[in-house]
Parts: C-alpha cells; sequence; structure tokens
C-alpha cells in the first residue's frame, strides 16, 4: 500500500511504501540513498533559506500596503478639509516629519511595453551604424547594442533606449528610428512604490531605509 506523506511532499519528497524518494527536476522519484549526499544538502540549504523568505516577503507586502492604506486615509482627511479630491492614482507625494528628518515618498511607475514598431527602430539604426562604422566610437555602438538586446525574458533595455531618444543626431533614418521607438512605447498599467528615507540632521542628505535585501547593507 502507497503511503503518501503531505508532509515530505512539501520538502521535495515522498514516503512510499516506507521508502523516501526525492522528487528531481523531472518529476522522477529518486531513491533519497542514491542521491549525492552534497546534492541532499544543497536542496537542505535551498529550502531553509527559502523557508525564511517567504514569510519575510509576506511581510514585506502587507507592510507596503499598510503604507499604502496610511497615505490614502491621510489623503483623504486633507482632501476633506479642503473639499476637493485628488484625480487619478494618489502617487508622487512626499511626507515628512515635524523636525524635517524622516521622509516617505509614495510614486507610481509605468509598467512599459514596446511594440513592433521597435523592430523598424532597429533596421533604421543598423542602417546608420553601417555606414557611420568608421567614424562612429565604440561606446555608441556599445549602447546601441544594450539598447535592442532582449534579454531572457523578452525585455529590452529601457535606460538605454531612452538614452538613444536623447541623443542629438540630424540624419533622416535616426530621426525615423527615434520617431519608431516613441511610437513603440505602450503603457501597459502602473504600479504604486513606497521609498523611505532618514538623515542624521537637515543639512545631512537622504539616506534610504531600505527594506529590499538585494540593496540591504
Amino acid at each position: 500500500m502507497t503511503d503518501l506523506n503531505d508532509n515530505a511532499a512539501n520538502n521535495g519528497r515522498r514516503q512510499i511504501d516506507g521508502v523516501t524518494y526525492m522528487i528531481d527536476g523531472k518529476g522522477g522519484l529518486i531513491p533519497e540513498k542514491m542521491v549525492k549526499p552534497q546534492d541532499q544538502l544543497q536542496d537542505e540549504l535551498v529550502r531553509k533559506i527559502i523557508g525564511f523568505a517567504e514569510p519575510i516577503s509576506a511581510q514585506v507586502a502587507r507592510f507596503r500596503q499598510h503604507c499604502l492604506d496610511d497615505v490614502d486615509g491621510f489623503v483623504a482627511l486633507i482632501e476633506q478639509e479642503y473639499g476637493a479630491k485628488r484625480g487619478g492614482k494618489k502617487g508622487n507625494l512626499s511626507f515628512v516629519s515635524y523636525d524635517g528628518l524622516l521622509k516617505v515618498d509614495v510614486g507610481v511607475g509605468d509598467n512599459v511595453m514596446f511594440g513592433p514598431e521597435l523592430q523598424i527602430a532597429k533596421e533604421l539604426v543598423d542602417e546608420c551604424l553601417r555606414e557611420w562604422t568608421q567614424g562612429s566610437g565604440d561606446e555608441l555602438k556599445a549602447v546601441i547594442n544594450r539598447a535592442f538586446d532582449v534579454d531572457s525574458q523578452g525585455k529590452v533595455n529601457r535606460n538605454d533606449l531612452f538614452y538613444l531618444l536623447r541623443l542629438e543626431i540630424e540624419d533622416d533614418r535616426w530621426q525615423r528610428a527615434m520617431r519608431a521607438i516613441r511610437d513603440s512605447i505602450r503603457v501597459v498599467g502602473s504600479k504604486r512604490y513606497v521609498r523611505i528615507y532618514r538623515r542624521a540632521d537637515t543639512e545631512a542628505g537622504w539616506e534610504a531605509v531600505s527594506v529590499n535585501m538585494a540593496t540591504a547593507s
């Protein structure tokens, strides 16, 4: 009789007829005793870290929502005070403590995608590059290559693309390419974000209070 242990399944293992199996990347069941010790240790390491990370991530998400709810409640009070209502999403606002040492910024970031016009822009830019090969700097070539380089998630480098739009190049093909880039931009949504800062005194610069593990010191 097959004995399927739910707890064991949750940690990548299954108990079947008294034998412990580990689930491999293809969904296959490998007897635990046949798995290399270092692979078992690595599996335990990853599961331990993820086990701590998931509740922290959920806590950060709740914290973010509480911040936005508190901000919206405060703005609603201000609207009531002055008898006016702010249009659109409540973003791009700054709140500073009375002593000027603490600050909370709430902003709205657009989620941008690029349409098929981007491929036309790439062809026009390539034409320019082929003609300018001898005279154009390596730095410009590198920026152009990065701008149109699609990563593993199908995204292009927005910062480098927007940098190209700021360049003053009179060539008609370049101008048409930049128009194609602008026409390719699609705003498909937006997301509110919260940033928190503090400083030692009113003469000091603002320092971010990070709740992002990738930027925490």
